[in-house]
């Protein structure tokens, strides 16, 4: 009885007891000094990075976006092989439309009336060795002849003018957990004024309509060096919207940047190209075909951001964390 009795007291004592720590008053001008630094340096952080820099009062979404783009140009040009030519912009832009993307075509090599014979080239052997021309002979091959010669890339570019078609970029974000949605067409700008805005970093920085070479060298390249063998060129729009304040100051920010690898001492495969061709069928029926090599340059546009807004929960969280942390200041100077 005496055992259960006090396996009862202890119970009793451990549910309605109530203890308090023990409080020591410490005469130092250097430990108070040291308590005041610490609780200092810990408000400061809470303040200052916690709420004011990281804005730990809100709650963050991530953007949803969808990006679509119109290119205009015309431009011309007069060569051995295709004479006198317009070029607009269903020549030049290959395919007509990509995911967040568009192609322009900067340089070209042409190989025009190949058709399905043997010659003396590389591709598929038939065994036999025919001659190449006076002084070289070299294995014959089944192929669309005359074979591609790739070996010299126009210079200059063969659309060099292509530095001053213009794109038109219409970018849609969304962030779903504020149901809070908006354009880089923003609001102020009219018709009137988007028919003859250039985008320009610090007169129009937020006109969707962009100079290509103007791009091109806002990334610190030349759109002629680039054009000659092609490259990819990132087009970064930043949303980084603080949803507290007003609905005008959640606005698109342009960067542009290079995307492709051009290390000068490892320049292997450089620039983006690539073939396609263009058939056709004479009054014999005997099929030919264009073959066409194309350089280019590819516009890759980046969207990202994250948008803010004012919770109590993450603010309660943060607040009583730094309370927490106040009180270990406190406490972590008395021995």
């Amino acid at each position: 009885m005496s055992g259960g009795g006090g396996c009862c007291g202890e119970l009793y004592s451990c549910v309605f007891d109530y203890s308090t720590p023990r409080i020591a008053l410490i005469k130092s001008r250097k430990v108070g000094l040291l308590n005041r630094v610490i609780q200092l340096v810990i408000l400061a952080y809470v303040i200052g990075w916690v709420f004011v820099w990281e804005k730990g009062y809100q709650e963050f979404d991530t953007v949803i976006s969808s990006v679509t783009s119109k290119v205009k140009g015309v431009a011309a040009t007069n060569t051995s092989e295709l004479g006198f030519r317009v070029w607009d912009v269903a020549d030049y832009i290959i395919p007509p439309q990509e995911e967040n993307a568009f192609f322009v075509m900067t340089n070209l090599i042409l190989t025009p009336n190949q058709t399905q014979r043997q010659c003396p080239e590389v591709r598929v052997q038939t065994g036999r060795c025919v001659a190449y021309n006076e002084t070289v002979k070299t294995c014959e091959v089944d192929a669309w002849c005359p074979v591609e010669n790739d070996l010299t890339v126009p210079k200059p570019a063969f659309l060099g003018s292509a530095e001053n078609f213009t794109v038109l970029i219409k970018n849609n974000i969304w962030y779903p957990k504020f149901n809070f949605s908006k354009r880089n067409i923003l609001p102020n700008i009219s018709t009137e004024y988007l028919k003859s805005c250039i985008y320009d970093r610090v007169n129009n920085p937020f006109c969707p309509i962009f100079r290509l070479g103007s791009l091109v060298e806002e990334a610190g390249e030349s759109f002629q060096d680039m054009a000659l063998l092609g490259g990819v060129m990132g087009i970064q729009i930043s949303w980084n919207c603080d949803l507290d304040k007003k609905y005008t100051h959640c606005v698109p920010k342009y960067s542009f940047r290079r995307l492709d690898n051009r290390a000068f001492d490892h320049n292997v495969s450089p620039g983006y190209n690539f073939r396609f061709a263009k058939f056709f069928k004479d009054s014999s029926n005997v099929e030919s075909r264009t073959l066409m090599k194309i350089y280019g340059i590819r516009f890759d546009v980046l969207v990202f951001g994250t948008a803010g807004k004012f919770d109590i929960i993450p603010t309660m969280i943060n607040i009583g964390s730094g309370v927490a942390l106040l009180g270990v200041g406190d406490n972590g100077t008395i021995p």
